[in-house]
């Protein structure tokens, strides 16, 4: 459906149809008459697990995990087993406009918050001002900024204005959280004024959402616990799902503490990203008795491009050469052999698992959007698709570091006296940094294959605060980041790799990717009116980024490995193809 046609429906799809028709009941994969009650019991999914506010959306400090999601209803909600689509939630009606310029929410009147107060224009206007505040993360700054503004329209509807036409801005603004104009609204006492965002902390989150903020013993566990009066529990979107009467999120110090109390019977549900621990010691009595259950889930989720990050912004890895040679150095297929148990695949390029990917050759569409910048651009752009470097079959360890040598060679780095030094005879010396000791293990085969080419890598632990501190501030060579991935890129890719977002402090643009080419794009990515424009764009994205060499590629796999205490929790039979792990449990699963 061209962006010509108005939309005005149940819900929003960014290409096509709806899977689910006008008076849909509920989803496929949920069961709709699955009892309410009982507790499950979780850990954190969070790499910081401990907490020390309750508002997930400014800058300074940790929120618990799962907060958002269970206590902040949206506009439009996905479903799990398509893509692309919004259902409403809030709303229960949205009209895009035929010039693809504006959206329109309708919000039900049944709509509540915790407190009582209905939800109402007012609210999304707030919660939406608030977001694009200085109090919150850039990504909404950049994620959004294509939204010229929100209009109240009357107390129930809402207008989004857009600056150009962008297909995936409805499902955006439809997927932002709502909040109460009433969270954190109270005068402090010493100064008389309001409270600015980013001092509401400790205060109680008043959203809609099907959960609210129950007992708390804070450094050990919190508690989530049913509304029973939510307002929305026999929406069709909402229908079998927030099962439990109580979700306990347990802490624990460290991987170790947390699977010795998994196989102790602490806790219900863990997803494992281990391969080491899955395959090794995911054992014990209970898995005997079957009341642990050990299972990979297949899912169609994106790859994401989970990689080692290289700061640009900081010589020699602002030279190509020297980060293609750093790429060259890595021995992917004896480390999946040795270390991962043959367990993972190896990322290909930013849209792995989805029809974004870039194939082969680039088609004709995608040339005409990489010519203007060719002279800026790798000429490898212009060939076959992006492979990272391997070590088996006709290709070789020993080969791919002769190439790297020639590349540093080329980029003026030579060896003298067993150290790797340019012409000002400085040697190079890069730092890894991470927030947890055992990464140590995996970085090490790749610093000792770099050691052979001259390079010493250092491995620098710092606790996760100091670790947030200085990713918020680019100070750092290089770390590793699971990015996510998507079916339908679209303005946060100007975060991550936007020229923009590459001089804006806690951006996600940590490779500080700064080209106009990406920029340009990125900008028909989002702009696109036809999802085979679209999908050159992406491709053209996908080439430009992979061939840049800003990303070392690391691994994925295409299951949830998760172990589950089936003597206290049933599921649906079927995943679908787009759950993401935990959160799927949470939403659909029940107790015994």
């Amino acid at each position: 459906m061209g962006l010509s046609n108005a939309w005005a429906a149940h819900g929003y799809a960014l290409w096509g149809e709806l899977k689910y028709p006008p008076g849909f009941t509920h989803f496929d994969y949920v069961n709709p008459s699955a009892p309410k009650g009982g507790e499950i019991r979780l850990v954190s999914n969070l790499r910081n697990s401990t907490f020390d506010k309750y508002n997930p959306f400014t800058l300074r400090g940790s929120a618990p995990a799962y907060l958002a999601n269970l206590m902040f209803d949206t506009l439009l909600t996905g479903s799990l087993d398509e893509t692309g689509a919004g259902y409403g939630l809030l709303a229960e009606d949205v009209s895009a406009a035929p010039d693809g310029l504006s959206v329109t929410f309708r919000l039900r009147p049944q709509a509540r918050f915790h407190n009582g107060d209905p939800v109402l224009a007012a609210d999304v206007k707030h919660s939406f001002d608030i977001l694009m505040g200085p109090h919150t993360s850039p990504a909404y700054k950049t994620i959004l900024e294509d939204v010229a503004g929100l209009d109240v329209l009357d107390e129930r509807t809402v207008r989004y204005r857009f600056k150009k036409p962008n297909r995936e801005l409805p499902l955006t603004v439809g997927g932002l959280p709502v909040f109460s104009r009433a969270w954190g609204n109270e005068i402090d006492p010493k100064t008389g004024e309001r409270k600015t965002f980013d001092q509401v902390v400790m205060d109680l989150p008043i959203g809609s959402g099907p959960y609210r903020i129950g007992p708390v013993r804070f450094g050990r566990d919190i508690t989530y616990v049913r509304d029973p009066d939510y307002w929305a529990r026999d929406l069709p979107v909402r229908r079998g799902t927030a099962n439990f009467d109580r979700v306990l999120v347990k802490i624990y110090r460290d991987n170790t503490a947390r699977l010795e109390a998994l196989k102790a019977g602490e806790f219900d549900l863990m997803r494992f990203f281990s391969a080491g621990d899955w395959a090794r010691r995911v054992n014990g009595k209970r898995f005997d008795s079957g009341e642990l259950v050990k299972t990979e889930f297949t899912h169609r989720l994106p790859t994401g491009f989970q990689s080692y990050v290289l700061n640009t912004r900081r010589p020699p890895l602002d030279d190509l050469r020297v980060r293609q040679a750093l790429g060259l150095a890595m021995d992917y297929e004896w480390m999946n052999r040795q270390m991962f148990y043959g367990a993972y695949q190896r990322v290909q390029g930013l849209f792995g698992n989805t029809v974004c990917s870039a194939q082969g050759l680039p088609a004709a569409e995608e040339v005409a959007l990489l010519q203007p910048w060719r002279s800026q651009l790798p000429s490898e752009v212009f060939g076959p698709a992006f492979a990272p470097p391997r070590t088996d079959g006709e290709s070789s360890l020993r080969a791919n570091l002769r190439a790297a040598q020639a590349l540093l060679r080329e980029a003026g780095w030579t060896v003298q006296a067993g150290e790797l030094r340019n012409e000002r005879g400085e040697p190079m010396s890069l730092t890894y940094l991470d927030s947890n000791e055992a990464g140590a293990r995996v970085v090490t085969p790749w610093a000792r294959n770099l050691e052979k080419l001259g390079i010493t890598l250092q491995f620098r632990p710092v606790d996760f605060a100091l670790y947030q501190q200085r990713l918020r501030t680019f100070d750092f060579d290089i770390i590793s980041i699971a990015f996510g991935g998507t079916h339908n890129p679209g303005a946060e890719y100007a975060d991550l790799f936007g020229s923009q977002a590459a001089k804006t402090e806690d951006s996600g643009n940590l490779a500080g990717v700064s080209s106009p080419a990406v920029d340009a794009i990125i900008t028909q990515m989002t702009s696109a009116r036809t999802q085979q424009s679209f999908q050159a764009a992406c491709r053209a994205l996908d080439r430009v980024i992979s061939h840049g060499h800003y990303l070392v590629p690391q691994w994925s796999a295409t299951t949830h490995r998760m172990v589950y205490n089936a003597w206290r929790l049933a599921r649906p039979e079927v995943m679908p193809p787009y759950a993401a792990g935990e959160t799927w449990a949470i939403d659909t699963w029940w107790a015994k």
